[in-house]
């Protein structure tokens, strides 16, 4: 199956030779080709060029891009899809007047969504994330990272990475499934976290790794949740099992996470909302993605990732949602493109390349996915007739995509 799009107002994110990330002022560089062609060979991206040297082809398909834009579908490298019903009472709680640690330290939060997800079956729990899954598709996301850690138990992990895995083999997005059990300590553990570390430790990450049912581990780092030291135990313990760890570092504290992600080489750091010199300097020659997650940022009322300070330091940074019931209602990849132009003050071509090839990144796969390449999948997103890509961040209420592409398909 050839598909020829013709007409492109502009082709955004075009990499003749793939690269796997950009850093520092290389992320204010968005390469474009205006007035272009892109040619799709099955689910591959098989040439691009100026219309002026569009080559004679026999399409089986042609479509005509006139007024739009076309860009890499979102890669969303940080999310919680999988989990059972809402907190919707928690964001009223938090609207009069509660904070994050208060509702946690009530039962509410991680521990709230815990007791949800036991409580629900394996097939309800799949109905309900297939939804979100398919709504985030068509919201432009053509790779996405899943994470457990509402199970809290070997039984409940499991049931998640069962889901996450089902929902990789139904739908044909990227999928790539992170193990959390380290997410918070469940109730029965509150005073003995040693009991509960050892548990994720010498049961739940050995069944995991035999089952192959996650490629990464992460950890929560926080002022209490799990501490740096315990941190570096489970990072240590998922790497002699085969899995590559991602951590949550530095949403309300700075504490040596950032630190000891890059020394156990952590495929991302994800949060930052709180960042010091140090935290900066640590990352810099690191092979550790920095992941913002702008929209936990709006939602919460808490400070936003530095990244104009990262950026000036040399730093790359990737983009995601964050997608959970409690802290990030929202796995609109646009409106995080947005967020970061507007609060975090990245320019449209930083944002875009976080939200792309960065985050692509940050999930293991830039060698196929990010980026406009000669042998990378044919995820696209096709944009409604706009003036420029500038429209993308600024209109950021609207939702100004035509068509998605996944694997060469359009999204019905």
């Amino acid at each position: 199956m050839i598909t020829l799009i013709t007409n492109i107002q502009e082709l955004l994110q075009v990499r003749e030779t793939s690269i796997p990330k950009v850093s520092g002022s290389e992320m204010a560089v968005l390469p474009t080709i205006k007035n272009a062609f892109l040619i799709l060979e099955d689910d591959l991206i098989a040439d691009f060029g100026s219309m002026d040297n569009l080559p004679k082809i026999n399409a089986d398909k042609i479509i005509d891009a006139t007024g739009r834009v076309v860009l890499p579908t979102w890669c969303d490298s940080h999310t919680h899809i999988v989990y059972a019903g809402n907190r919707e009472q928690e964001f009223v709680d938090r609207i009069n007047g509660f904070t994050y640690e208060e509702i946690a330290n009530r039962g509410g939060g991680i521990l709230n969504s815990a007791k949800k997800l036991n409580e629900t079956s394996e097939e309800e729990i799949y109905e309900q994330s297939k939804l979100r899954l398919e709504e985030v598709m068509h919201l432009g996301t053509g790779a996405v990272e899943i994470k457990s850690g509402y199970g809290l138990t070997i039984e409940g992990e499991m049931k998640m990475l069962r889901v996450i895995k089902k929902l990789a083999e139904n739908y044909p997005i990227s999928i790539k499934a992170t193990f959390l059990g380290a997410h918070a300590f469940p109730t029965h553990y509150k005073e003995n976290k040693t009991g509960y570390i050892d548990e994720i430790i010498t049961q739940m990450i050995p069944e995991i790794a035999k089952n192959n049912l996650a490629e990464y581990i992460d950890v929560f780092c926080e002022s209490g949740y799990f501490s740096v030291e315990e941190t570096e135990k489970i990072m240590h313990a998922g790497i002699e099992a085969g899995l590559k760890p991602k951590i949550h570092v530095n949403q309300f504290n700075s504490i040596g996470g950032i630190q000891s992600g890059v020394k156990f080489k952590a495929l991302s750091v994800d949060h930052l909302e709180i960042m010091t010199p140090e935290d900066i300097q640590a990352l810099k020659g690191s092979e550790t993605m920095p992941v913002a997650l702008p929209s936990c940022s709006y939602f919460l009322s808490i400070p936003y990732t530095p990244a104009r300070e990262m950026i000036k330091a040399g730093l790359p940074l990737a983009l995601a949602t964050d997608f959970n019931p409690g802290s990030t209602p929202s796995g609109n990849m646009n409106f995080v493109v947005a967020t970061a132009c507007i609060k975090m003050k990245m320019t449209p071509e930083e944002a875009i390349n976080a939200a792309t090839i960065n985050g692509a990144y940050a999930m293991g796969i830039s060698a196929t996915h990010g980026s406009i390449t000669k042998g990378k999948k044919a995820n696209l997103i096709l944009t409604k007739p706009i003036s420029s890509y500038y429209q993308i961040p600024y209109a950021f209420g609207s939702n100004l995509i035509e068509s998605v592409f996944i694997e060469g398909e359009i999204l019905k």
